[in-house]
């Protein structure tokens, strides 16, 4: 539901704090909505122009970090952000849709589906934690040696 007074808003973001979207933002909300779409849009033009092995969808995500450096951009985008996340729970409704179309399939692959999940999280993280320990060790001056006194 909407309200007609404005809602406190975090200062750096520009997002809200947590409050539903006033009467006066659904304008910006949709301007973020579509500064999205663009973002997303150029970024499959890019990827399908320039044959870039990265999805189209994350090359709009790099362009949309920088023009989240923009402070009306950075406000629609976060204002578009607070009302998808408030339905965030809508988003999972065709998720169980289709794990209740293919049940039967489920059933039957259930078991090694967990196994590769269960795998793929721990290779995930053990890549994660490599990868920050051989970034912290390069970042990091070395410790001073301490010697013995004689």
């Amino acid at each position: 539901m909407l309200q007609s007074t404005p809602e406190p808003r975090d200062a750096q973001t520009g997002s809200s704090t947590g409050s539903p979207v006033s009467a006066s933002e659904p304008d910006s909300a949709l301007r973020g909505l579509a500064w999205l779409l663009v973002c997303q849009s150029a970024g499959e033009l890019l990827m399908r122009a320039l044959t870039l092995p990265l999805p189209g969808p994350v090359i709009g995500m790099l362009l949309m970090l920088g023009l989240l450096t923009v402070k009306s951009v950075r406000t629609s985008v976060g204002r578009c952000a607070d009302v998808l996340l408030t339905h965030l729970s809508l988003l999972f409704v065709p998720v169980g849709v289709g794990v209740m179309a293919h049940l039967s399939s489920l059933t039957t692959y259930g078991w090694k589906l967990g196994v590769v999940l269960l795998l793929s999280t721990w290779i995930a993280l053990a890549v994660t934690a490599w990868t920050l320990r051989a970034l912290t060790r390069r970042t990091d001056p070395p410790a001073p040696v301490e010697r013995p006194a004689p």
